[in-house]
This record gives structure tokens, sequence and C-alpha cells, in this order.
């Protein structure tokens, strides 16, 4: 095993570039993406500020959205970690830091990934009992958000106790030279299939809410404000797994065609792209809050003011 070499290394070994010195290219990459980590910040703690201060957001779908944004919050702080260690400081860390650096930013992608798929369940069964929230005590959503991120740790922690390529540096990915190519391929066959349920799941529920909302609509003691809602919540929760999809998609086939270890496919050319993609998914989840969500709008207004 190779646990005393340095990062230049392994670097050297999967034929990824590591510069000594600033680049421009370097210098603009990390501007830009402090820039978006310090906007990620504070517009999803702005999120989290408005669910905890507002009683009406105090049902399990909030808090799930709430835990979202703190995924997504998390993520800034993992992207910000990258941006001060990348670059000509990446030859500078211990294999222990650059580590720390890939799993921060695991966790957090497995954090909201996890995240969405509890809402797509919890959204499956209000919407399917006709009920605006779910009857799930704080107690179970409490427990529920606990297991996500004992989940988002653990996949995140993997590689670093084990599953790794520092005793078998013919099977080290490109990306992430120290990640054994069968971990990334693990990972994003994982992630693309949790994002296929998901898609599935929302479509399901798009289809029936429609014909049921048709034929409810014909009964006069049927409330529109129900409806309204109802259709609204399903249409936000939908907009936020599209734009996750959209956004980590790309990463995620980039990661899959490195751990197949395709040869023709210069996936390092386009690395720094898809991460930039999914870092700007968290921004935009904030941003779909605002838009959608009357009762959030005034709640940042109030905030703000």
């Amino acid at each position: 095993c190779f646990y005393n070499e340095t990062v230049g290394f392994f670097y050297n070994n999967s034929r990824k570039e590591l510069t000594t010195y600033w680049r421009t290219k370097d210098v603009l990459v990390v501007a830009l993406g402090l820039t978006v980590s310090v906007i990620v910040l504070l517009t999803n703690l702005l999120v989290i500020t408005a669910i905890v201060i507002n009683r009406r957001f105090h049902y399990p779908i909030y808090y799930l959205l709430g835990n979202l944004a703190a995924a997504d919050l998390f993520a800034g702080i993992a992207y910000m970690f990258l941006m001060f260690h990348t670059g000509p400081r990446t030859a500078e860390l211990s294999l222990k830091t650059w580590f720390i650096r890939q799993s921060l930013l695991d966790t957090s992608l497995t954090a909201s990934v996890v995240n969405l798929l509890a809402i797509a369940v919890e959204r499956h069964q209000t919407v399917f009992t006709m009920q605006l929230h779910s009857k799930m005590s704080n107690q179970r959503v409490t427990i529920l958000i606990f297991c996500i991120w004992v989940t988002a740790l653990l996949l995140g922690l993997i590689p670093s106790y084990g599953w790794h390529c520092l005793c078998a540096l013919d099977k080290c990915s490109s990306m992430a030279p120290l990640y054994s190519r069968s971990y990334l391929t693990f990972w994003a066959i994982s992630n693309l299939v949790i994002f296929l349920i998901m898609v599935v799941v929302y479509t399901h529920i798009f289809i029936y809410v429609k014909r049921k909302m048709t034929r409810m609509s014909k009964h006069t003691s049927f409330h529109p404000r129900y409806k309204e809602t109802m259709i609204s919540l399903v249409k936000t929760v939908t907009i936020i797994l599209s734009a996750f999809v959209i956004c980590w998609t790309p990463g995620q086939v980039v990661l899959l065609l490195d751990g197949l270890g395709c040869k023709s496919c210069n996936v390092l050319a386009v690395e720094k792209y898809v991460l930039l993609l999914a870092e700007i998914n968290s921004l935009i989840n904030a941003i779909v809050y605002s838009y959608r969500d009357t009762e959030m709008r005034s709640t940042f207004r109030r905030i703000l003011c």
C-alpha cells in the first residue's frame, strides 16, 4: 500500500493535471466558486430561519424541505472548503485532508438525494390519502432526518475507510485519483437509480392528482382552496426534484464513465463545470421556495426587513 505517498503521486498515477502555480483559469474558478458558495449559504440559511420562525411551516413536509435546505447549506460549506483547497493547494494536501475534502462533497450530495427520496415518499402518502399534510409525528420526522444524515455520513466516509485505491493503483479513477473506480461506479449507479425512482413517483402523483381533481371539482362541497394548495405544493417539490436531476445527472454520468474506465471519454475536461452546475442547484432550491410559496416570500420579507 502507498499510505506514505503524497497526493501528487496519485495524481501522476491517474495522469490528472496538478499545477504548482496559480493560473488565470484557477483564479476565476475559485472566485466564482466562492461567490456561489456564499450566496448558497445565505439563501439556504434564510429558508431554514423562515421554517423555524413561522408556525405555519411546522409540518412534516416543511421539516423535510428545511432539511433539504440544510443539506444545501452543507453543500455550500463543502464547496467552499474545496475552493480553499484546490488549484496549486491540492499538491500541498495530506491524504487525510484530501479525503475530508471529497467526503464533504459526497456527504452533502447523499443527504440531498436521500432527503428528496423521503420527500417523494411523504408526498405520495399524503396525496393518495387526500391530505394536505402528513400525520407523521414530530418524533418520527426527527428520526427520519437523523437516519438521512447517518446514511449520508456513512456513504460519504466509505472511501476514507477502505474503498479507495491506495493499495491498488491500477484501480484509481481519473477524476478522484485516490478513489477506486468501483466506488464511483457504485455511487453513480445508486444515485441514478434513485433519480429514476423519484421521477416515476412524481409522475404517478401528477397523474393521480389530475384525475382526482377533475372528479372532485364536480362536487360543490369540494373546497377550491384545498385544490390550489395541494397542487401548488406538489408542483413546488416537483420543480425542486427536476432542478436537482438536471443539475446533478451530468455529474453522475461523468462519474459513471470514469468509474467504468472509459478511455475515450475526456471526463477531466468537464469535471469542474459539472461540479459547479451541481453546486448551483443548492441555490436554485432556495429560489424555488421564494417563487412558489407566497407564505415563504412574506416570511423572507419579514426576516430581511
